[in-house]
């Protein structure tokens, strides 16, 4: 019979890099979590925006252990994503739709969850202890107690980078009763680099290491329920859910060294899809194009919504079609997009006579949109996006 001498965090290690995962790393529970009051401060300063289920779940952040007390350890793991190409090249062509990288594969949640039961199942008969499994949808600060177990530092831009990983990995993590060895925690390795700060679209970092959720395109385009703020719509270009333009500046990118065939995969149809199809969507279609999608818990409306902004800041006049097929669309919010897009690519008297032709507009928002000066009223000249 042989007997094993490796450490129980080498044989976890072994066994989470067997099941598909790309870094493992260990932390104890044991110090106090500064990141609860970095979190305290974004709330006051109401940058968290509609998402309330923060401010809701706040004293539950504060401390891993606040969700679990007898937690004692953390094994937060890594999965990488990492594009072929730089996404930003789908910028280039304002016809068709920027999705962002993680978006263009299945859920992650699901993909990543069944990983982390299949460890747990392994762990659990082996070392003992109890166990819980978390991926983004409970109020655990991960990007924080990954800092600490040392898979990477929350960079200029608040998400985390990893020397292995670069900026495009998701996170895991199990909390468990056992006593595990912790990893030492990373260092910042930002340097004097911004480039991260510099190419947001809409200025969302007020200064290094903070993010204002509200001017964030990833914000905007997906949680963010309603109409779209006007100051925003230009800035959003293509970008129909997310936005991956921070990441993919960031430097340590070019250090990411995983097997291709160990990545999640995109799917083709979702790489930068027509916004003419995707304007066409209603309810069934959207969601058989996004079955087992994040893309999906967005709903049609509010994804048509982005389309919609998306097919104003085109500049094909071409397009026009797709967005008048939208006045009539049982959703106010993608009406009032309609409208604004029109706006946009319409020849004023073209503009104005719609405007007259649809003054019963029944929903305030929507005739808020009508009462707008367009653009070409104000004889703006539309440009089409700047190429990355």
């Amino acid at each position: 019979m042989t007997i094993s001498t490796s450490s129980p965090e080498d044989l976890i290690r072994a066994e989470a890099l067997a099941l598909g995962f790309d870094l493992c790393r260990f932390t104890d529970l044991d110090d106090a979590w500064p990141a609860a009051a970095r979190l305290a401060e974004f709330i006051d300063a109401g940058r968290h925006g509609e998402m309330t289920w923060m401010a809701d779940t706040a004293a539950r952040r504060r401390h891993p252990r606040a969700m679990w007390g007898d937690a004692k350890s953390a094994i937060v793991l890594g999965v990488n994503y990492g594009p072929d190409t730089d996404p930003r090249a789908a910028l280039a062509d304002p016809t068709r739709a920027a999705i962002s990288v993680y978006a263009q594969g299945d859920d992650y949640h699901e993909l990543i969850k069944s990983r982390l039961k299949a460890l747990a199942r392994w762990l659990q008969p082996r070392f003992g202890g109890e166990v819980k499994v978390f991926v983004d949808t409970a109020p655990l600060l991960e990007k924080p107690l990954a800092e600490r177990a040392g898979a990477g530092w929350q960079g200029r831009h608040t998400n985390l980078v990893s020397r292995e990983l670069g900026s495009w990995f998701f996170l895991g993590s199990i909390l468990t009763t056992l006593e595990l060895r912790p990893d030492p925690p990373e260092a910042v390795h930002c340097g004097s680099c911004s480039a991260c700060l510099q190419v947001c679209p809409t200025e969302a970092f007020p200064a290094p290491f903070q993010l204002d959720a509200r001017r964030c395109i990833s914000y905007l385009t997906i949680e963010l329920k309603g109409p779209i703020p006007t100051e925003f719509r230009a800035a959003l270009g293509n970008r129909i859910y997310g936005c991956d333009d921070c990441l993919a500046v960031c430097p340590w990118n070019k250090f990411a060294q995983v097997a291709k065939e160990q990545k999640l995969a995109a799917r083709e149809a979702l790489r930068a899809p027509s916004l003419a199809e995707l304007a066409a969507l209603d309810d069934a279609s959207f969601r058989s194009l996004f079955s087992k999608s994040p893309v999906k818990r967005i709903g049609r409306d509010r994804f048509i919504r982005n389309v919609l902004y998306a097919i104003g800041n085109s500049g094909d006049r071409a397009l026009a079609g797709a967005a008048r097929g939208l006045l009539l669309d049982p959703a106010p919010v993608v009406r009032g997009a309609a409208v604004w897009a029109l706006s946009r690519l319409l020849p004023a008297e073209a503009f104005a006579a719609l405007r007259v032709e649809h003054q019963a507009e029944p929903d305030p928002d929507v005739r808020a949109e009508w009462g707008r000066e367009s653009p070409r009223d104000l004889g703006a000249k539309i440009e089409p996006p700047a190429s990355p």
